[in-house]
């Protein structure tokens, strides 16, 4: 039965919210889960999560190093972290590992759904005339499954546990290509994957809205395993654009997911929050 806006309003109880400022941000208590934490945007997300006290799970695929990590991790925090191998285009692996995750921590109340891959095929119809139409089909399905539809397999697996919690907050890693077809470099599928995602994110928001958060995060260009293997000419270009005439350190971007995962952004759900040292203001 189709619904209008009526349906969807579910009043939602405030939160008890802490009297110092400072507390909004702790997240002792909680169950944080990590996709592509293995390195990158990931990685340091982890980590801060587990620094405001959160117990965490890092996802990983091709990099087990995470499991020798985590119980060094887990003394360092005093937290409880484990590592959890799982190829995030696999649904059903997908949903066993969330359980699995729920299994083993209890419960869950921040999922981040961040693994990604890049594209450097260029063009579509030079990549076509180079290399053919099921070579270029691959590398497109490849991107558009990992970017995008990952996404939405662990979105699936953790609402399900959000809605019979009554509580979570969902966060995405979208992109600034997402929103706009930044240059040189011409890589339609990854900008159409990672607009997807911003739209997704909404969409959850407003059908999650009665039990759940959904917001999404938009990085610029940072200084990750992706962009370590590009040129540095095409880094340079970057940086023309930049307004801060740098690539970000990842870390730079964990205080806009610590903000989504806490209770200092209780009243926010369908936003996405750049973090583009300016580029998208150029």
């Amino acid at each position: 039965m189709a619904q209008n806006i009526r349906d969807l309003k579910v009043p939602t109880p405030a939160a008890e919210l802490p009297g110092h400022v400072l507390d909004f941000f702790k997240l002792k208590g909680r169950v944080a889960s990590v996709t592509g934490a293995s390195g990158g945007i990931g990685y340091e997300v982890a980590l801060g999560f587990a620094q405001a006290g959160a117990d965490v799970a890092m996802w990983y695929n091709s990099n087990p190093k995470i499991e020798e990590e985590v119980g060094e991790l887990s003394k360092k925090y005093g937290v409880k972290i484990k590592a959890y191998k799982c190829s995030v285009t696999d649904s059903a692996d997908v949903e066993r590992t969330v359980d699995q995750i729920v299994k083993d921590f209890g419960r869950i109340d921040i999922q981040v759904a961040n693994a990604g891959v890049g594209w450097n095929r260029g063009p579509i119809l030079d990549y076509l005339e180079e290399a053919g139409r099921e070579a270029l089909d691959k590398e497109w399905n490849k991107v558009i499954d990992v970017d995008f539809n990952s996404v939405y397999y662990v979105a699936r697996a953790t609402g399900k546990h959000f809605k019979k919690q009554g509580n979570g907050s969902l966060i995405l890693t979208a992109s600034i290509s997402g929103q706009i077809v930044n240059i040189p470099q011409m890589q339609a599928a990854y900008n159409s994957a990672k607009a997807g995602v911003i739209h997704l994110g909404r969409s959850l928001s407003m059908e999650w809205a009665g039990f759940a958060r959904v917001n999404t995060v938009s990085p610029g260009y940072i200084e990750t395993p992706l962009t370590d293997r590009l040129s540095q000419e095409l880094r340079d270009r970057w940086i023309e654009y930049v307004p801060l005439g740098r690539l970000a350190n990842p870390r730079e971007l964990v205080g806009a997911y610590l903000y989504l995962a806490s209770d200092a952004s209780t009243y926010v759900t369908g936003t996405d929050i750049r973090v583009d040292g300016g580029y998208c203001a150029f």
